[in-house]
């Protein structure tokens, strides 16, 4: 089957007892067992819930992968991730990475003894410099957050292979109808399911697919364990919002690239980022291993955060706010709001300065959009 069939149906047959055909949110803690040690498939809703299954196995095959695990968040499925590793373990991140990925591994994971190097994400050459004889894991986003570089997932996986790491990419920006890290030569795609994939900005959750039966159960242990996991109605939330993923992403793009256009000529802005654009520097590769460019914009307006005040009071629809994904068109200042943990020189060696600001462009009005962006910019 095709994605777009696939993400209606895979995981997701009529119910076998009443003929439903939407999967039911199976709003339980727990489950009858016919004996001691005979569960019907089901015991306890923190180890399996059959609507986070449905989820799990949809998810998988949107990915091209064999398993699927949902969790209660984005960085709850990184840290499961990051979990796989042992104390003393080193891994290779790319140097341009979501706020909340740099603070899970700087100040949470450190402690317990994981060493992280970043990787010029320009660069594969500079990842394989990077690897050590501990290296266990090189994770990367792609398109990356907030500046939209575009990193080689096929050239990281040889690298991968080579010194023993997994590879793990985080394809929330993307979703997988426009990008499959799995199909690329990476052993794990992590989302953030709030976003793109559930595509309304009404829930929290996460998602990691692999095609390693020992990575899995490896992950399903961290995931029982722990307990980040989403609950049913979130899991039914996502589930409806996989089903119009092709049609919203098709949609965002397009929205995207006009966007990006508009703005690019604009004596107010200095610089735009956005991969659909022939003379961005990740144009060529992204076409090579994307199907499409995604509902991401970012931009440097001339004048800093004064300006930066200014264009933001001024918007009518791009509502100032974390997240992104949604219906909705959102803007963000990232050097406060999604990459405030990380410390001003380390931000702005990174390139994320006052005057970056990041657009999730909605499904509104192509035309009240732009619209909306020049009278801001006015």
């Amino acid at each position: 089957m095709r994605f777009e069939t696939r993400a209606i149906h895979a995981g997701q047959e009529p119910d076998p007892v009443t003929g439903a055909v939407t999967v039911p949110v199976y709003q339980t803690s727990t489950f009858q067992q016919d004996g001691i040690g005979k569960p019907r498939g089901y015991e306890y809703a923190r180890t399996g819930n059959p609507t986070r299954t449905a989820l799990e196995t949809a998810l998988a095959s949107l990915e091209g992968g064999r398993y699927g695990l949902a969790f209660a968040s984005g960085l709850a499925a990184t840290a499961a991730v990051v979990n796989l590793l042992q104390k003393g373990d080193h891994v290779v991140a790319g140097s341009d990475i979501y706020g909340g990925t740099y603070r899970l591994f700087e100040q949470v994971f450190a402690k317990w003894g994981l060493e992280v190097s970043y990787a010029d994400v320009d660069d594969p050459a500079a990842f394989a410099a990077a690897v050590r004889p501990a290296t266990r894991l090189i994770w990367v986003e792609t398109p990356t957050n907030p500046l939209l570089k575009i990193v080689d997932v096929r050239r990281l996986a040889a690298v991968a292979r080579r010194s023993g790491a997994l590879l793990a990419v985080d394809n929330t920006f993307a979703s997988p109808y426009f990008q499959r890290p799995l199909e690329l030569g990476a052993d794990l795609a992590v989302h953030s399911t709030t976003k793109y994939l559930a595509g309304h900005s009404d829930l929290i959750g996460g998602a990691v697919v692999c095609g390693r039966k020992g990575v899995y159960e490896r992950l399903k242990f961290h995931q029982n364990a722990e307990g980040a996991v989403p609950g049913p109605w979130d899991c039914w939330l996502v589930l409806r919002g996989v089903k119009t993923l092709p049609v919203r992403m098709r949609e965002h793009e397009a929205n995207a690239l006009a966007v990006a256009r508009a703005l690019r000529g604009h004596r107010r802005v200095s610089r735009v980022y956005y991969p659909g654009l022939a003379d961005h520097p990740g144009h060529r590769l992204a076409r090579r291993q994307m199907g499409g460019f995604g509902g991401m914009v970012s931009l440097d307006l001339r004048g800093g955060r004064k300006a930066v005040e200014r264009f933001f009071s001024r918007l009518r629809i791009f509502c100032l706010a974390e997240s992104l994904g949604g219906v909705e068109s959102l803007v963000c200042y990232p050097s406060v709001m999604t990459h405030g943990s990380l410390p001003e020189a380390e931000r702005l060696r990174r390139g994320i300065g006052d005057s970056l600001v990041r657009l999730s462009v909605g499904l509104e009005s192509r035309e009240d959009l732009l619209e909306d962006l020049r009278q801001a910019l006015g």
